[in-house]
């Protein structure tokens, strides 16, 4: 809420943040690797929704060379064993949208999603009041998975 509330607009890429390291803590990028950061989703779906990205402005898988596509996946694959350990959901939504026709909302950088599901997440409050109840607020969510991923075992 406090993001929404703040009016605070940004022209450049949100997610071209190579360079952007000292940030980290203030945009929730909670891993980075050579050629992919995993960062939270400021407006998620729900608690510990993540979506990774490459460095690389891309807005599509074919832009990617090889090492950096496996890489991207391997992320991938890493964020949902640590969200498997660190929240136990039930279930994922992992997905990719590119371009306005396939949904994407922000169609000029590639990003993958990854979001925990649980049996019955869906409450009536996006029904209902067009809104979504979240109980744990980013920062904490972005410290638990940091931990998580620091304590992972690189390449698992």
């Amino acid at each position: 809420m406090e993001y929404v509330s703040s009016g605070e607009k940004r022209d450049e890429c949100i997610f071209c943040l190579e360079d952007l390291g000292e940030e980290d803590e203030k945009r929730y990028v909670v891993h980075r690797t050579k050629h992919c950061f995993v960062l939270l989703n400021i407006y998620p779906y729900n608690n510990g929704h993540m979506m990774i990205a490459p460095y690389k402005h891309v807005s599509c898988l074919t832009g990617l060379d090889d090492e950096v596509l496996a890489e991207l996946f391997q992320t991938v694959r890493c964020s949902v064993k640590v969200l498997k350990e660190t929240y136990g959901p039930e279930g994922f939504n992992t997905g990719i949208n590119t371009g306005s026709a396939g949904g994407a909302g922000y169609e000029e950088h590639l990003h993958v999603h990854v979001v925990p599901r649980w049996n019955g997440d869906c409450n009536f409050m996006p029904v209902l009041a067009d809104t979504k109840v979240l109980p744990e607020h980013l920062s904490s969510t972005s410290q638990k998975l940091k931990k998580a991923f620091s304590e992972m075992e690189v390449g698992t």
